[in-house]
């Protein structure tokens, strides 16, 4: 067979062009699919992996049929019998189900990843833990500062409460996982053109466990969780970031005994009075004309209430001041930021005759 001929490029074909090749056919030759054709799709996936692999492709290009036959020659005669791969391959599919894949096509999917698993060519698998779960979390100015309590909204999956998270029916015991015997392992033996390699890999039925529900919990169907609605209430340390994350540990999905984190993402809304940079902040204070030429002082908002700020004689539109400490507290460590005030001279747009005369004065003596 002829690998670029199956995924119909060229053999000058980019690794965009192979990839998007191989989607476009896996997802219309894919057996679940209505249409599906189970062997033009294990052919699909065979040139996948070796056109999608520079070394591969590279043999493969120089030793042609030679290299085909040796990589056919791999198949799956790690398995004991073609009922074994069968349940190997239905298990593989309800595993993928159980993580939570929408699709197997998803966006946030691996394409090496479920076929290499799916037809013997991957890497050995640990048994899996419940998947993380990434919220985005909106904050005020204020709240990122000084952090404390917020409430948020999720969904998750949590233990069945019928069954505790095992899965089991009622009055039901576990049994022997008739696909590794109970073993937890499965052992495949290929050979390619290098060799014969065997590889060993976690049951995909029994996840390890080396034993199945001898009857199905009927409220989860044996999956052992339940996805839920929640209202969590979760500390937010002083001095957090825009883009910055926090991990919650234990709250994020749980599966097979075992739950992920949460981790919140942070995004902080623009404040109407304060720009945010790093730790420090900054301000832009209008004061009069008189104040700035007299000098004075002026109230001036902080993030933690008010402060008086003392104006010298004669300052400049544009000048900045420094509040030392009156900054964003620093994250996770003792200190604030600075808080910089610039002054921004209001000029009057309309003056009553009394100021006008007053401004003439100060204008015939140079002023």
């Amino acid at each position: 067979m002829d690998y670029y001929e199956i995924l119909g490029v060229p053999r000058d074909a980019t690794p965009e062009q192979i990839k998007e090749a191989f989607r476009r056919l896996a997802q219309k030759y894919h057996p679940d699919k209505p249409g599906g054709d189970a062997e033009k799709f294990k052919e699909i996936n065979e040139a996948y992996q070796v056109l999608s692999d520079p070394q591969k492709r590279a043999q493969y290009d120089r030793y042609g049929k030679a290299f085909s036959q040796a990589q056919a020659q791999g198949g799956f005669s790690g398995f004991e019998s073609f009922r074994d791969w069968v349940n190997w391959a239905e298990a593989m599919r309800e595993t993928k189900a159980e993580e939570g894949f929408e699709s197997i096509f998803g966006d946030s999917f691996d394409l090496g990843d479920i076929f290499s698993e799916f037809f013997g060519f991957g890497r050995s698998r640990q048994p899996t833990r419940g998947k993380d779960l990434v919220l985005p979390l909106t904050l005020d100015l204020r709240q990122a500062a000084f952090g404390g309590n917020v409430k948020i909204s999720l969904r998750r999956f949590e233990p069945c409460p019928q069954c505790k998270g095992s899965g089991l029916a009622p009055g039901a015991k576990m049994q022997t996982c008739p696909l590794c015997h109970g073993q937890g392992q499965i052992r495949q033996t290929r050979s390619t053109f290098f060799g014969t390699f065997s590889q060993i890999s976690i049951c995909p039925k029994c996840h390890g466990k080396g034993q199945i529900p001898e009857k199905k919990c009927p409220y989860c169907k044996g999956k052992g969780r339940v996805e839920v609605s929640r209202s969590l209430e979760v500390k937010i340390p002083a001095g957090v970031n825009s883009g910055g994350v926090i991990k919650i540990k234990g709250q994020g999905h749980f599966y097979q005994g075992r739950t992920g984190d949460l981790y919140l993402k942070i995004d902080i809304k623009p404040d109407p009075i304060f720009q945010r940079k790093g730790d420090d902040i900054y301000i832009t204070q209008e004061i009069p004309l008189s104040l700035a030429v007299l000098g004075g002082k002026i109230e001036v908002p902080v993030l933690d209430g008010k402060v008086f700020l003392k104006i010298p004689s004669g300052t400049p539109s544009g000048q900045e001041f420094i509040l030392r400490g009156k900054g964003v507290p620093h994250f996770r460590r003792r200190g604030r930021g600075n808080q910089i005030v610039r002054v921004k001279i209001k000029i009057p747009s309309r003056l009553t005759k009394k100021q006008k005369q007053l401004f003439e004065e100060l204008k015939d003596q140079g002023i």
